[in-house]
């Protein structure tokens, strides 16, 4: 996953000239928000579970604060390029952020960004999590986390497969290995795509991965899923903790949120959290979240600054404690 940082640094500097011909004086009055569109920024290319939390999170603000929220395609190097386009616009709510799990939670602490992920936002709210779920060939003769347990250490040589080196799937499969001392190997990908084709055709043995991105292929029998991979059970999904198998420390999840450029008075930041955690959780909007198998959140500033600082910690220990290397 390593980043381009040419072009984001390219990105930066046309930000930065966009600010400068705009001239001083751009802070928004708070009490005076918002009295045009807002932009909503997406730091990935269209389709997947991001672009459709972004836009159902667009749809939100706009319906709550009655201004129109665009919400544009910022992609490439693994979000960083969205994410400082971001960091360098007016701090006045105008331009947002859908961040996630790789732009604030594990890229910042794998290899040197020209954005810091706490310095550089003000955190509006956590829109919403999809569980990561344990999930291997169904050829493999094991019905659940234990029983593969007992089936790894058994042997050794199985294999995981991952989106690439330090990614999410690669990641929480080198936490299962820690807190489970199986002696398995990764393969890196270039993408969850590819990796998933060599799980169906058994040329890898098991992976960590989102519900959303396998749920079709669990449901026609192709892949089989052992445990949800959160610290408690997901509703709707008949499926063991990895903890009820007697392996604590497992919970690990894709997430989404709202960011704000650093700076963004206070006033702003807390009315556009209430419209998100208001209008989230109700109606149309909800059922989308749900569709897309998510656990809708919309959490204050407080919470997500929490979040994501836990995240930073736990990914960064297991970084180093795996001597991982972006690609």
């Amino acid at each position: 996953m390593q980043i381009n940082l040419k072009n984001v640094f390219f990105s930066c500097a046309l930000s930065m000239l966009g600010s400068m011909l705009a001239g001083s004086g751009y802070a928004a009055e708070p009490a005076k928000f918002p009295n045009k569109p807002i932009k909503l920024i997406a730091p990935f290319a269209p389709g997947g579970a991001l672009d459709v939390i972004a836009r159902t999170t667009g749809e939100v603000i706009s319906e709550q604060l009655g201004q129109p929220v665009v919400v544009e395609n910022h992609a490439g190097a693994a979000g960083a390029i969205g994410s400082v386009y971001v960091a360098q616009q007016a701090p006045d709510g105008y331009t947002l952020l859908l961040g996630a799990t790789t732009t604030h939670g594990i890229n910042p602490v794998l290899q040197k960004l020209p954005y810091d992920p706490i310095k550089d936002f003000a955190p509006v709210s956590l829109v919403a999590t999809i569980p990561h779920i344990f999930v291997v060939n169904p050829q493999l003769p094991v019905n659940n986390f234990t029983e593969f347990l007992a089936y790894a250490k058994s042997r050794r040589g199985l294999a995981f497969g991952s989106a690439g080196n330090g990614s999410p799937h690669h990641l929480a499969g080198e936490l299962i290995k820690n807190k489970t001392g199986l002696d398995v190997v990764h393969v890196p990908y270039k993408g969850s795509g590819p990796a998933l084709s060599d799980l169906l055709a058994g040329h890898i043995q098991f992976m960590s991965i989102e519900y959303t991105a396998v749920a079709s292929q669990l449901a026609a029998g192709k892949l089989k899923a052992l445990a949800v991979e959160t610290a408690q059970r997901f509703p709707g999904l008949d499926l063991p903790t990895v903890s009820e198998s007697g392996v604590s420390g497992i919970d690990v999840t894709a997430w989404y949120a709202v960011y704000a450029p650093a700076g963004t008075p206070s006033e702003i930041v807390n009315l556009l959290q209430a419209a998100i955690a208001k209008g989230i959780n109700q109606g149309a909007a909800r059922d989308k979240l749900v569709k897309l198998n998510a656990v809708v959140v919309g959490s204050t500033p407080e919470a997500l600054t929490k979040h994501m600082t836990q995240e930073l910690t736990r990914w960064g220990g297991i970084i180093k404690l795996a001597n991982i290397k972006s690609d």
